[in-house]
């Protein structure tokens, strides 16, 4: 039984026989030879990123893809967004500063780090959701994967965020990662970033 688990805009996620369907929506606005290329391209993309990482960092594994869907593995753990609080987060951020160093160093931009797309399970802690990923070797781009990073904690852990977000840095240390660092003030003070 098919059951759905998240709708965003991008994509619908259905749990199905103990298996996460990601299934990329159709936008009407679009021709729908463009349409079905770019869903076809972004859901290859997506699968390259996570069978690449798939011996560096724990990331839910590839079953198969098909047209507009990936099949993966269901990683049954704790969401960090809803769990938080509750959990050892100095620790988990700990981690996530280490797997953010070995994601970079692979040029991997996650793109939508937030909290909704981690979770912890054994202790470890698992990224999902690289729908948004590419690769980069850029300090800028590394730097705003950091940057919306800290405002997903802001927004959403308000109490722990600062905390958090310095015991990240404090474990983050991807090569040129002091240079990435002083790149977030920098973000920072654009306008479009700017807390209104």
């Amino acid at each position: 039984m098919t059951k759905i688990i998240q709708q965003g805009a991008e994509a619908i996620i259905s749990l199905d026989n103990n298996q996460i369907l990601k299934n990329r929506i159709k936008k009407s606005y679009r021709l729908p030879q463009l349409d079905n290329k770019l869903r076809t391209s972004r859901t290859k993309s997506e699968a390259k990123i996570i069978e690449k990482l798939k011996n560096i960092i724990k990331v839910p594994k590839i079953i198969k893809t098909e047209d507009n869907q990936i099949f993966m593995q269901y990683i049954k753990g704790k969401k960090l967004s809803e769990y938080l609080e509750k959990l050892n987060h100095q620790q988990i951020f700990k981690q996530l500063g280490k797997i953010l160093t070995k994601l970079h160093n692979q040029e991997i931009i996650h793109g939508d780090l937030t909290t909704s797309n981690m979770i912890l399970k054994n202790n470890k802690l698992y990224l999902i959701d690289f729908g948004l990923g590419f690769h980069s070797h850029k300090i800028e781009d590394k730097a705003v994967d950091l940057h919306l990073l800290k405002q997903a904690l802001e927004a959403k852990h308000f109490t722990i965020a600062d905390k958090c977000f310095k015991t990240i840095l404090k474990h983050y240390k991807p090569s040129q990662h002091k240079l990435i660092i002083k790149r977030i003030p920098v973000i920072e003070s654009r306008g479009r970033y700017k807390k209104k």
